[in-house]
């Protein structure tokens, strides 16, 4: 197969998850305008920062794109009369950094290929629906049965995934999904074995899994095709969103929230966790749940993307579950990413912050107590339950269950060992990450204490309390020392200092008689 001849430079090393924070650090003003330099910064790491120059017209540019979220960002409005005022310039530069803290704070927004572009262009120049075009294009000379309908422009969040709508030439009404996606900073299979477990995808079979047509990939990217689904994903039917339109505009701002019954959230929370307790059991790490990889078929849920872990791609939640040291292996991480999507299916909305303090009324106490177990400080602080666990909890155990799919995924020794190696890198990647959050917290917390207005007024107190004992000290020092060079020269007992060139004199006890 000829797909993909040209292929590019390989692994991405970037993490698109990790976090991007950004400080105005001084304004400039030129002839007939204003910049800013912004500060901005990739995770804990100061030294993963740059700068950036940004004049107001560009941020206007950024609000404007961004206005397909339906949401209300705090944009200081423009002026065209004493725009070049210095008090003007000081007030705007506020709000401008209020701007900044909203959009990077936003978990959908901050995630957004604008807001990448707007604060690192280095990394985030290249135009990647042109590049998934081209790696398309190639695999269409081998495979000339497939036909593109047109791109399906930013449906999915990911910067580097792009879909496309697809046809069988011979079966003009049947639509497929494509999805290209290049490499991730969590690939750690070899070549082949990637290789070879991407094409086995289509061989898997289960009903809570969304069946994968075709599958190929090379060493650079990977290729997959499914069935076009009008009902959309999981995420779609609580939003109530359209599947073709773009990520932004689907969930950013949703116009109803409400939650699903509660006989929906208990046979869609049994289904999902019956197909994460098989790939569990089959040691295939998956660790890329939320509702928008769910999708919807008749009365059942089905896991989408099981390619994901393959590619090396991060969790959509990984910003969240990186600041909990105890939930440090990929079934850990399916648990918490579960709480995630229970939360949504309960109450129409993501949590706004984890871990969750208190939970709003639910459906059921069944309900909460998963949550609990799962999004808690409690349960973040300690670890999670085992998805056997959740399956025993009241609100799944009494589901019923009517399927005659037989569950089959055939995975060879050897490519279930390159798994098991694949897991445990992914895995040693995030604890470090883990650790050195923590300790970056554990520095902020002391530096902000040692900081703090109590602090300081103790610190000045031991100051002066030191100053005058060591002003006793020495006083006592210096009288000990005058009072025993008195005592010296009052007393002819003491042996006269001689100098080694001296001779030392005869003692008259040699002569006395006895």
């Amino acid at each position: 197969m000829a797909f993909m001849e040209k292929p590019p430079a390989g692994k991405v090393l970037l993490d698109d998850t990790v976090p991007l924070t950004a400080a105005i650090e001084a304004s400039q003003s030129l002839q007939s305008h204003t910049e800013y330099i912004i500060r901005v910064q990739r995770g804990i790491s100061v030294e993963n920062s740059w700068q950036i120059v940004r004049r107001y017209s560009d941020f206007d540019l950024l609000n404007n794109s961004l206005q397909i979220a339906g949401l209300s960002l705090p944009l200081p409005p423009k002026k065209l009369i004493g725009n070049m005022d210095r008090e003007f310039i000081a007030e705007r530069q506020k709000g401008l950094q209020n701007y900044l803290n909203v959009i990077t704070t936003n978990h959908i927004l901050s995630n957004c290929e604008l807001v990448k572009k707007f604060l690192d262009p280095n990394n985030y120049s290249a135009n990647y629906t042109e590049i998934a075009l081209q790696h398309v294009s190639m695999f269409f000379r081998s495979e000339p049965k497939w036909e593109v309908v047109e791109p399906l422009k930013d449906i999915g969040w990911r910067i580097r995934k792009k879909y496309f709508l697809m046809k069988i030439k011979n079966q003009p009404k049947e639509r497929l999904v494509l999805s290209w996606a290049d490499l991730g900073p969590d690939k750690y299979l070899s070549d082949k074995d990637f290789q070879c477990l991407i094409k086995l995808l289509p061989s898997c079979s289960h009903p809570y899994i969304y069946r994968v047509t075709f599958a190929t990939a090379n060493e650079s990217s990977a290729l997959l095709i499914r069935m076009f689904n009008e009902k959309g994903t999981l995420k779609d039917l609580i939003y109530k969103a359209k599947p073709k339109d773009p990520f932004l505009k689907k969930y950013c701002n949703p116009k109803k929230i409400q939650g699903l019954e509660l006989q929906q959230i208990k046979t869609y929370g049994r289904q999902i966790l019956e197909v994460l307790k098989f790939l569990h059991d089959k040691g295939f790490p998956y660790g890329h749940l939320h509702a928008s990889n769910v999708m919807l078929d008749g009365d059942s849920c089905r896991l989408l993307d099981l390619e994901n872990s393959l590619l090396g791609l991060p969790s959509f939640y990984r910003s969240y579950f990186s600041q909990f040291r105890k939930i440090n292996t990929l079934e850990s991480v399916d648990v918490h990413c579960f709480g995630h999507l229970l939360y949504e299916m309960t109450y129409g909305r993501p949590p706004d912050s984890v871990p969750v303090d208190s939970f709003p009324p639910a459906p059921s106490m069944a309900v909460v107590a998963v949550l609990e177990s799962t999004l808690s400080c409690e349960a973040c602080k300690n670890g999670m339950p085992t998805v056997s666990r959740l399956l025993q909890m009241p609100l799944f155990s009494d589901v019923l269950l009517t399927t005659s799919e037989k569950p089959q995924f055939k995975i060879p020794t050897k490519l279930k060992e390159a798994l098991k190696t694949a897991k445990e890198c992914i895995e040693k990647r995030l604890i470090e990450e883990q650790k050195q959050i923590h300790q970056h917290r554990r520095l902020t917390r002391a530096q902000s204490h040692h900081g703090s207005e109590e602090e300081r007024k103790k610190r000045k107190i031991l100051a002066r309390k030191k100053s005058k004992r060591s002003a006793v000290e020495n006083s006592e020092e210096h009288s000990a020392k005058y009072s025993n060079s008195n005592n010296s020269a009052g007393s002819g007992a003491s042996s006269p200092l001689t100098s080694p060139s001296s001779p030392t004199p005869p003692s008259t006890a040699e002569h006395a008689p006895f």
